[in-house]
């Protein structure tokens, strides 16, 4: 079993930045991708970025690349999600996720999910 706990949310105006972190306990953290996902108010929930349990993959939703960063410190069983010019259709609840070694922008390829943080952009 691996258990996740997310971090980092909060409110912050359009334009600004957070940092949010996936906090892992349970079996060796380095063998699992990680996925982040968000679900906004009355919508489904989406895919936003992914990591490979190598650190040598990542892959991103278009809403957010090249303004969202995906990372992992292994030895801190920790992945970021960093953050920067959001934008207020960025708000939403953000869930990280987890699965045996490779990524995959699919949330019924994870196996283990946070409870999730509040990310609020206002305008």
């Amino acid at each position: 079993q691996v258990q996740l706990v997310e971090s980092g949310g909060g409110l912050v105006q359009a334009g600004g930045s957070l940092r949010l972190s996936c906090a892992a306990s349970g079996r060796p953290f380095s063998n699992y991708a990680v996925g982040w996902f968000r679900q906004a108010p009355g919508k489904e929930r989406e895919f936003v970025a992914t990591i490979s349990w190598s650190d040598s993959s990542t892959g991103y939703a278009d809403s957010v690349k090249g303004r969202f960063t995906i990372s992992r410190d292994n030895a801190k069983s920790t992945v970021y999600l960093q953050m920067n010019s959001l934008k207020p259709e960025d708000t939403a609840v953000y869930y990280c996720a987890a699965r045996w070694y490779l990524s995959s922008s699919s949330e019924d390829a994870y196996n283990y999910w946070g409870q999730g943080t509040q990310v609020t952009v206002s305008s």
